[in-house]
């Protein structure tokens, strides 16, 4: 007879991802050790190994569960009716505000995704794409020409993610700038920009 699932087996689960990512963010994917893990999880090894399999494993599932959470929440957050640059807006506010408190998710993803394996790393690539293309469509609305048969867009959407990605490294929410405030300069930054670019 087939084990029947517990109740709480994906809040369980959540709390495993969420408390893993800090321990991978904190000392480093490659020096924590399953044991390690459960005992920061506050579960039995045992039951570690029953949600995952392996440190890779788990490691897969919080990126893959990080970037899926993104991609829907700037999704949601897209409206092509809106004028361009607001729209551009609506998608950074959106993804700074998607960054609160997973600054270990974020940093676990841009540290350690190269070290699975090339088929997993494929599957995340794909969802990172579709958070690039997002922000690319959003980007190229600002000035169609401009962007028409040039090789400009990418650069400047990977620029945008440039000032959004590492804002974990030194921004601190309750400072002199809020998270709205400065979702707000880098897009007037990126939107000055584009406008530069077009004279």
């Amino acid at each position: 007879m087939a084990r029947t699932r517990a109740k709480d087996h994906d809040e369980k689960r959540e709390a495993i991802l969420r408390r893993a990512a800090m321990v991978f963010a904190r000392d480093g994917y490659d020096r924590a050790s399953m044991a390690q893990l459960a005992a920061e999880c506050g579960v039995s090894k045992a039951l570690l190994y029953h949600y995952y399999v392996s440190k890779e494993t788990l490691l897969f599932d919080i990126i893959r569960s990080h970037l899926a959470e993104l991609a829907e929440i700037v999704e949601l957050a897209d409206d092509e009716r809106l004028e361009p640059e607001a729209r551009l807006e609506a998608l950074v506010l959106a993804l700074l505000e998607a960054y609160r408190d997973a600054d270990a998710e974020h940093k676990v993803q841009i540290g350690t995704l190269r070290l699975l394996p090339e088929a997993e790393q494929e599957e995340l690539k794909a969802l990172e794409r579709q958070l690039v293309e997002k922000f690319a469509a959003a980007i190229r609305a600002l000035d169609p020409v401009l962007f028409a048969g040039k090789p400009l867009l990418k650069p400047v959407t990977m620029s945008l993610f440039g000032m959004l990605n590492w804002a974990y490294m030194w921004f601190r929410d309750g400072g002199a700038v809020s998270r709205a405030d400065y979702g707000r300069l880098a897009t007037r930054i990126l939107v000055s920009g584009v406008r530069g670019l077009g004279e």
